[in-house]
């Protein structure tokens, strides 16, 4: 294999415990590639955007939205519904998540809809209550799996939208869709939290501990049949719902399985982190980082020693800030450069 650039989201620790993290970490192989690598400089990025980081690096990486000037989530609706066998032949889709929105104590917080644990038996109930509330003002809900539905709203073209991502954790209200048509979604959204609000889905939920589904994030907006512009890279692995149609395609690869493929320019997502992050988990995010390390470092730098592959690239982000390192066999010679985990400090 010629070349792998690898996406870390929120690889970068929290700037305050960025030095306490780094002395826990147990990964000596990312230490030797990071001290052994060109270090490209650190990007800001604006803290209260709609899309983190890593989104607005993958949706240019991939050809899907090439032009990030617009301050809204990527058009991912269509990549998401392809991955589920939902092909539109017309229209605007987005991406419409149930979600548990907190009330703190002067404001809505969205929480991380990975760790709401819906069955796919309650979500098909809280489906059927929401799709006659859509139908009602024209517009067509579908069910993809238990987090992910997608509602056609060919009126809501112009809606700027956020990532859950880039909303989790705070309050909701700068990131909630904004243009012509918003007074129109969130009165819909407010009918169904009505719906939803003593239903007995959410009753039984709430009666073992689980936080309840009380709203909807809608976001990920695309038109059917939009084309994605052409992309650098000739596979993906580990992308989710961010794959190209232009690009070979692996889920739950290995280094091995990606060397394998031989192909010229791979991508490849490792979101371990992600869930951690938002949630303030340090423990559990060193946790998943150390586990990286023989999963992903360690194979890395040798695949990197014994010439099975050429060069990579890691794209490491954070939530407002995202730097890259490029790592070859000439850069490896370089054996007077101590291994060290500083170029994770912002």
């Amino acid at each position: 294999m010629s070349h792998l650039d690898i996406l870390l989201p929120f690889a970068l620790p929290p700037v305050a415990m960025g030095p306490d993290l780094i002395r826990a970490m147990q990964t000596p192989a990312l230490a030797v590639l990071l001290a052994r690598s060109q270090a490209a400089a650190t990007q800001r990025h604006d803290a209260f955007a709609r899309a983190l980081p890593h989104e607005r690096w993958l949706a240019r990486a991939i050809g899907l939205s090439p032009d990030d000037s617009r301050d809204t989530s990527a058009p991912l609706a269509l990549q998401a519904m392809h991955q589920r066998a939902i092909t539109p032949e017309s229209g605007v889709w987005f991406l419409l998540n149930p979600v548990h929105i907190h009330i703190a104590r002067d404001h809505l917080v969205l929480t991380d809809p990975r760790r709401l644990a819906l069955s796919d038996a309650d979500a098909h109930t809280l489906f059927a209550l929401a799709a006659p509330l859509f139908e009602e003002i024209g517009q067509q809900l579908v069910y993809g799996d238990a987090g992910t539905w997608f509602l056609r709203a060919d009126g809501w073209s112009t809606l700027q939208t956020s990532t859950p991502d880039a909303t989790c954790g705070h309050n909701i209200d700068i990131w909630m869709p904004k243009g012509p048509a918003e007074r129109d979604w969130r009165k819909v959204q407010n009918e169904i939290q009505m719906h939803w609000h003593d239903n007995a889905v959410n009753r039984a939920r709430e009666s073992v501990g689980l936080n309840p589904v009380n709203s909807l994030w809608l976001w990920g907006g695309a038109q059917a049949g939009q084309r994605m512009t052409t992309t650098e890279y000739t596979a993906g692995f580990n992308l989710g719902n961010w794959r190209s149609d232009t690009m070979k395609h692996g889920a739950n690869a290995t280094l091995a399985d990606i060397i394998a493929t031989h192909t010229p320019r791979g991508l490849l997502m490792l979101d371990a982190l992600i869930e951690p992050a938002l949630g303030e988990d340090l423990s559990e995010w060193l946790l998943r980082f150390n586990e990286l390390e023989a999963t992903w470092f360690a194979p890395l730098l040798q695949a990197l020693k014994d010439k099975s592959l050429t060069s990579c690239r890691l794209i490491l982000t954070h939530g407002s800030a995202i730097r890259e390192y490029s790592v070859s066999r000439t850069t490896l010679r370089k054996f007077w450069l101590k291994p060290s985990l500083k170029g994770l400090l912002q």
